[in-house]
């Protein structure tokens, strides 16, 4: 989670079963959404808690300009038994809401989350600002439209908007006039739901954006609201009252990452025609190839420190994508079954057991049959047959020699530059296939490939 400003808020804080025990403590949200309360004295004394049986799975506090805030699923990661002096512990927070406080055990539910990701005005590239500038007569005239609200429903019963808050200049300006509009998604539902099937489909639209924008974007600015919450606002009306969430969000990356249209894969608006089918094919391709796209996204985010456990995780990727959404087999399974019969019957009985665990998987295809199936869709982008299938023999020399080092394979396996270039192909791989996953026609890739000057690049350099 993206925290631009520094958060570090001084307060009181409690248990919710014991609010006569007040103590005083520092609340501080780092950025990443890692958050820490650093308190004075402990929350319970008794000996039950100094034995080190402690409950904090929620806290709840009264911070400076915030209000009361709830801190979720906390725990001490240091815990100082006071002895007759000033003593500070420090507890790990997992989740916090601020702006209301909660009971121990009552759930989070909401009808609406809004929430942003880096670089997301520029994804969208929709402005109301109208800049007229006459330079003969040294005039200029600035307007403001504000954009509508882009409404998609999604497969779940949700609501997912984009949606446009702005800033007009006040009253008087003699120096400056300044007009802001930032964009950002909201999601909603009528009845109230679970904040974590709101930050499921958060998380999942947020790498959507990674994957768009072709780069690590961060989740920020994340506001819930919920019909049971709501605050007076003079002759008997009320309006719910916005709820900030913070928590470490993932992926993150430390820098802002800076995009314009071109260097992104797609910007909206290359889907805008379709966009409600491209965000639910995305929600709901995580129901298949989960493990593809948390594969391919750790290689992203810098996970994989080194380029060789790079290459494996996307040589494990390809290998779960065409797993997951393909059923192929060396031959039919009742076949196959016969065939495994007839091999045990005849197997010594003392080596049955490793025969059969030998044989489990023998009707799958290999790793060099896999990586066919799935170029075989781009192959007029991935060069000639004979540079495809060097691509793939690669592929598979350099997957089975880190994986089990087999001197026979050394030789064979890609290292240094040539690795980094074959990382570089297998990315394109992926992501040709997940525009596919998403909805676009293969006229619509070829778009993408002219238009995306980064992918572009790369595929020429193959």
């Amino acid at each position: 989670m993206r925290i631009e400003k520094e958060f570090i808020k001084t307060g009181y804080f409690w248990l919710p079963e014991n609010e006569e025990r007040k103590i005083p403590g520092t609340l501080t949200i780092s950025d990443g959404g890692n958050i820490e309360l650093e308190v004075v004295g402990l929350f319970d004394e008794s000996i039950k808690s100094l034995n080190g049986d402690d409950d904090l799975s929620r806290i709840i506090g009264h911070i400076e300009e915030d209000g009361l805030v709830t801190l979720d699923n906390c725990f001490y990661t240091k815990k100082n038994i006071p002895l007759g002096g000033i003593s500070k512990s420090k507890v790990c927070v997992n989740r916090v809401l601020s702006g209301v406080a909660y009971d121990k055990n009552e759930p989070f539910t909401f009808n609406s989350l809004s929430f942003s990701v880096d670089c997301f005005d520029e994804w969208v590239g929709i402005s109301g600002i109208k800049v007229d500038s006459d330079w003969k007569n040294r005039t200029a005239t600035i307007s403001y439209d504000p954009p509508n609200n882009i409404a998609y429903q999604l497969d779940n019963g949700m609501k997912l908007e984009i949606c446009f808050s702005y800033t007009l200049p006040g009253f008087p300006k003699t120096t400056e006039a300044k007009i802001t509009q930032r964009a950002y998604f909201k999601l909603s539902c009528e009845d109230l739901r679970p904040l974590s099937d709101f930050t499921e489909i958060a998380y999942k639209t947020t790498n959507l954006m990674c994957f768009a924008i072709d780069d690590t974007v961060t989740l920020r600015d994340l506001s819930a609201v919920s019909s049971e919450i709501e605050r007076e606002i003079g002759e008997g009306e009320k309006q719910p009252v916005p709820i900030r969430i913070y928590y470490p969000s993932i992926p993150f990356s430390e820098k802002v990452p800076k995009k314009s249209w071109h260097q992104m894969l797609f910007n909206y608006g290359a889907i805008k025609s379709n966009a409600e089918d491209v965000f639910n094919n995305w929600i709901n391709a995580y129901e298949i190839i989960a493990p593809a796209l948390s594969l391919y996204f750790s290689t992203k985010i810098g996970a994989q420190k080194y380029l060789d456990g790079k290459f494996l995780a996307l040589a494990q990727g390809l290998e779960t994508y065409h797993r997951r959404t393909s059923d192929e087999q060396l031959m039919d399974s009742s076949e196959f079954d016969l065939l495994v019969s007839g091999v045990i019957e005849n197997c010594p009985e003392q080596h049955s057991e490793w025969l059969k665990g030998r044989l489990m998987h023998g009707n799958e295809i290999n790793l060099g049959k896999r990586l066919k199936r799935i170029i075989e869709p781009f192959k007029e982008k991935l060069g000639n047959s004979k540079e495809r299938n060097k691509l793939m023999r690669k592929i598979v020399d350099t997957r089975n020699y880190l994986t089990h080092y087999s001197e026979d394979l050394k030789d064979s396996a890609a290292q240094g530059k040539e690795l980094w270039v074959l990382c570089q192909k297998m990315e394109i791989i992926f992501q040709l296939h997940f525009l596919k996953v998403i909805g676009f026609s293969d006229e619509e890739i070829s778009s993408v490939i002219e238009n995306c000057y980064p992918l572009k690049r790369k595929i020429k350099e193959i």
